[in-house]
């Protein structure tokens, strides 16, 4: 009976260990009246608004919405009650953007939301933002002088991490004179031989990395970077102690100073890992590519515009995309720099040599471009002006409902195209 109680509280613990919460009750659905959520200017488009419990509606919930261009609604309203569950709200637009329908359910104290944007000829959105006239020369210059200083590079065996095709090693890098170095985990094939190479770059924020060896296993030589000089196997803690302490709010240090920009030496550090890259002998000199999401959709469009050598890049939902867009109250790209306040002469002057538009206008490599119409942190009216700006070719996936994150079905399909841009 002992060992039959034992086991039966054993199985009850693995359910309990491997259950987890999963989405909510409530939904909040917002759906556009045309299935590619497109729309001519001047046309009507309609939102339905339903409030579902259990798949199906949800009689005499209160609501709030907003309805206008992202992140600028032209129409709020508060406590509306849905007496079926359902609701109907029209609305247009006369120039290029994106109509925004956003809504937030109260049902028994807790506050549900949803949302839909519907896209209006985002085809000729252009950049607000100026491009100055050295731009390139001035990171030219940058990178020039950068280069001067040696790479020294440190590489360290991460026997815990090596797989049964590739050996995983954490690297850094110097980056430039008094720049400090730049910390990665590179994997690289067991294997003798050259191979293809990409590097990963992150989106914003504090943390530790795990390298990659899953997109070709044995096949494909991968660094991936973090951004702030720190090693990238730490423990956690000392990440979140980083993010909410010295490294809090890190995209705002000297944002109106060129040269000091807290992003400049971040983009020097990753076209050093382009050098680091090629100066490895398992690099066949051939395909390389950059990639990352957010802050790491932008540093990829900014490393294949500066560096020659990258072939190919994946930028997923773009940030940094067209600041100057707030002050036509047009939506910008994160991190909003101009959303709350008027930026000083200086700011604006140098800001503009961290905007992805202008790189984007420099662009030669292929891209891949990925985003949705959902998305809040980075609006779709902020990638799409620097997406346009591109002439090199591109293409461009859509998934809808997506906000700041992506579907599965979107993973995979930026995957395949890594690898068959690595000839993989």
């Amino acid at each position: 009976m002992k060992k039959i109680l034992s086991l039966f509280f054993c199985l009850l613990c693995t359910l309990l260990v491997s259950a987890q919460i999963r989405g909510n009750e409530i939904r909040v659905m917002v759906s556009p009246d045309r299935a590619d959520w497109k729309y001519g200017l001047n046309e009507k488009c309609t939102f339905t608004v339903r409030v579902l419990k259990a798949q199906n509606l949800l009689p005499g919930v209160t609501v709030d919405y907003e309805l206008g261009p992202e992140m600028y609604p032209t129409e709020t309203k508060t406590g509306v009650v849905l007496k079926d569950g359902k609701l109907t709200l029209k609305g247009t637009m006369k120039t290029p953007g994106f109509l925004r329908c956003k809504v937030k359910a109260h049902v028994d104290g807790r506050t549900y939301e949803g949302l839909a944007t519907a896209a209006y000829a985002p085809e000729e959105l252009r950049p607000v933002s100026q491009l100055p006239d050295d731009f390139l020369k001035f990171w030219e210059t940058t990178l020039a002088n950068a280069r001067q200083t040696p790479l020294n590079p440190t590489i360290t065996l991460l026997p815990e991490r090596c797989t049964e095709t590739s050996n995983v090693y954490e690297v850094s890098f110097q980056t430039k004179a008094w720049g400090g170095r730049m910390f990665g985990i590179l994997s690289v094939p067991k294997a003798e031989g050259t191979y293809p190479a990409l590097l990963r770059v992150p989106g914003a924020g504090v943390r530790p990395y795990n390298g990659d060896t899953y997109l070709a296993p044995g096949k494909v030589i991968v660094l991936e970077v973090g951004i702030h000089g720190i090693p990238v196997t730490m423990q956690q803690s000392v990440y979140d102690n980083l993010a909410a302490g010295a490294l809090n709010g890190y995209w705002n240090f000297c944002r109106d100073n060129r040269d000091q920009n807290y992003y400049n030496r971040v983009i020097v550090g990753a076209l050093r890992a382009v050098d680091f890259i090629c100066s490895l002998p398992q690099f066949n000199g051939k395909a390389l590519g950059v990639t990352g999401s957010s802050q790491g959709g932008a540093l990829s469009v900014i490393t294949a515009a500066l560096d020659s050598r990258v072939t190919f890049f994946g930028a997923v939902h773009p940030a940094l995309c067209d600041h100057e867009a707030f002050l036509k109250k047009r939506a910008g790209g994160w991190p909003h720099y101009y959303y709350q306040a008027e930026p000083t002469d200086k700011e604006l002057k140098a800001l503009r040599y961290y905007d992805t538009a202008n790189f984007a206008r420099c662009l030669k490599a292929t891209g891949w471009f990925s985003w949705g119409y959902n998305d809040e942190v980075c609006p779709p009216t902020s990638m799409y002006a620097a997406y346009n700006a591109v002439t090199a070719p591109k293409e461009l996936h859509l998934y809808l409902e997506t906000g700041h994150y992506w579907y599965q079905e979107q993973w995979e399909e930026w995957q395949d195209w890594l690898r068959k841009q690595l000839g993989l």
